[in-house]
């Protein structure tokens, strides 16, 4: 089962907008007129503007293995496949209580041996490439399964970075990102990131539907002129450093009030 959904998304249809009415896409020929669906069939392009017609007879004649079970015969550790392979990730539920018991024996061998499966799946009439791993919650006794590109469908960075010199690092700067990082540093809550953006667009949609005034952007905060990266961390390491003092003068005053 997918694990993401699209769902909160705030969707959108294209509209006429003097009537209001929804627009409809026709497929249709060169010559405009329509193709009904039974007659649309899959081409490859061969050359400009000529297609090989593929029908789903001969799409099915290379049904490749793997559509029923999954075979991992190879297992890497987690840290070496680079986050730029992963592409989407998936919940596999059992059928029944021996495949969970089966789930939940790999699931744990592979928490134990800090690696993922790896192995090729068929679905949806392609073959892809997928990583088998138990979830981060160290009680789940399930498995996740992430699909993972293919290394030709990456591309070279070394194309895009052929036209620059390969940057030397200031050890003084690189000490104060050091620093910043660290006071930074704190454990994963992926529930403190919310897609804003969605939310001022239902705001926004809510308004116009009730007729009520439309919620005003929130002003942009001004940044503060900055010379080259060392004046940024310096800023950044006092902005930190104010917000602790704040911080624990605001929890000094509330222990003295509990006191009084």
């Amino acid at each position: 089962m997918p694990a993401s959904t699209s769902a909160r998304q705030v969707a959108f249809h294209e509209v006429d907008r003097k009537t209001g009415e929804r627009i409809h896409h026709r497929k249709t020929a060169a010559d405009d007129e329509a193709v009904e669906a039974e007659d649309v069939a899959k081409g490859f392009e061969y050359e400009k503007g000529r297609y090989l017609v593929i029908e789903p007879e001969d799409l099915k004649r290379l049904r490749l293995p793997g559509q029923k079970t999954v075979t991992l015969e190879h297992f890497v550790p987690r840290d070496d496949i680079d986050p730029a392979f992963f592409e989407r990730p998936y919940l596999l539920v059992p059928k029944d209580d021996a495949q969970a018991r089966t789930m939940a024996t790999i699931s744990r061998a592979l928490r134990e041996s800090g690696r993922v499966g790896l192995s090729e799946i068929t679905f949806s009439g392609r073959e892809h490439f997928a990583a088998f791993a138990p979830p981060t919650d160290s009680d789940s006794p399930w498995l996740n399964m992430y699909l993972l590109r293919y290394e030709e469908e990456l591309r070279d960075p070394a194309d895009y970075y052929k036209d620059f010199k390969k940057p030397t690092v200031d050890k003084k700067q690189l000490a104060m990102a050091e620093q910043l990082i660290r006071s930074y540093s704190e454990k994963f809550e992926p529930t403190a990131f919310k897609d804003d953006f969605e939310t001022a667009l239902r705001e926004f949609v809510q308004a116009k539907l009730a007729n009520k005034p439309l919620p005003k952007r929130p002003p942009e905060a001004k940044a503060g002129k900055v010379i080259d990266l060392r004046d940024a961390l310096k800023r950044s390491l006092a902005e930190r450093k104010n917000g602790h003092a704040a911080a624990g003068h605001a929890k000094s005053k509330t222990r003295r009030n509990k006191a009084a």
